[in-house]
């Protein structure tokens, strides 16, 4: 059964040169459609928006092929990207009308499949960690030449020279400036985040990592298994201190048994990650509050009130 709109299948059908025989659906995330479409070239998949963000599937295809040219992570292959187009439709008196294109993805579908769990967890970690030790940013600084998203909030990248000015300028002060905007910050909120903002080059002072390539939203609905082997999806990429990923990581859980330790036994996280570690999660923590909201703000506060706040 085909469950694209028409305008996308033909869309897709002009860029395989083959029309898709089938298309299920599958669990887009929080922002966009998905489906599996069966090609005379293997399964493939087809991820839409018909309300996209500006450049928000090139972004993505963008961090899915730095990810792929680093190496150490499988990522699915990206054959076809664009932002929302209008054509116009012939109608049987003569005339046309325009319709639109929404903005759509086609990548490679990767079966999930089981696998030994214990093995899954160290490739994975040991994948993940030799990645950080082996991508630095070209001019030594933090970020990226492009901005990009994180879910559906913009995530300005623009490069700084240092750690802690690029996460108080480019992570902590874009969210609680959304979160003002959408009223999340009653009474003290503003006041006590922004004491924390102020203590940001004190409490990461002492972080000496350089800037290596991260997947920049790698939580367990941004993987999947295949065999012993790991596929990530839905980046957010940029070059950052790699303890960021890490406390990501740790803020939800979900991950397989043994990956933490993997990861560590092939690159050691420094003695003073822990101290660190609920200030970078305050990052993914405010993201959370401005997309689900108030839910949230339980475990803001109590990164506030770890550091006196």
């Amino acid at each position: 059964m085909n469950t694209l709109p028409p305008v996308l299948h033909e869309a897709v059908t002009q860029i395989l040169g083959a029309a898709p025989q089938a298309a299920i659906p599958l669990p887009g995330g929080m922002i966009n459609q998905a489906a599996r479409i069966e090609t005379p070239f293997g399964p493939l998949v087809v991820k839409w928006n018909e309300g996209a963000l500006p450049g928000l599937f090139a972004s993505e295809a963008d961090g899915l092929e730095r990810l792929r040219a680093a190496g150490a992570l499988r990522v699915p292959k990206i054959l076809a990207v664009s932002d929302a187009a209008s054509r116009p439709l012939p109608l049987p008196d003569g005339e046309q009308e325009s319709v639109i294109i929404p903005s759509f993805l086609v990548m490679e579908y990767i079966d999930p499949l089981p696998g030994d769990i214990a093995e899954f967890a160290r490739r994975f970690g040991e994948s993940l960690a030799r990645q950080h030790q082996t991508t630095t940013s070209e001019n030594g600084l933090f970020g990226l030449e492009r901005d990009n998203y994180i879910g559906a909030l913009p995530q300005p990248n623009a490069w700084r020279m240092t750690w802690p000015e690029f996460y108080r300028e480019r992570r902590l002060l874009p969210q609680l400036a959304i979160a003002l905007r959408l009223g999340r910050l009653p009474g003290d909120r503003e006041a006590r985040l922004r004491r924390l903002v102020d203590q940001v080059d004190t409490i990461l002072a002492d972080s000496r990592s350089l800037p290596c390539l991260l997947h920049g939203d790698l939580w367990s609905g941004n993987f999947l298994q295949s065999g012993e082997e790991a596929i990530v999806i839905d980046p957010a990429v940029y070059y950052g201190d790699r303890e960021i990923e890490l406390a990501y990581i740790q803020l939800f859980g979900g991950f397989p048994p043994g990956f933490i330790e993997a990861y560590q036994s092939a690159y050691p996280l420094p003695g003073e990650y822990l101290l660190r570690r609920p200030l970078h999660q305050l990052y993914p923590l405010l993201f959370h509050l401005n997309t689900f909201g108030e839910e949230y703000w339980p475990q803001v506060e109590m990164v506030l009130l770890r550091y006196g706040c």
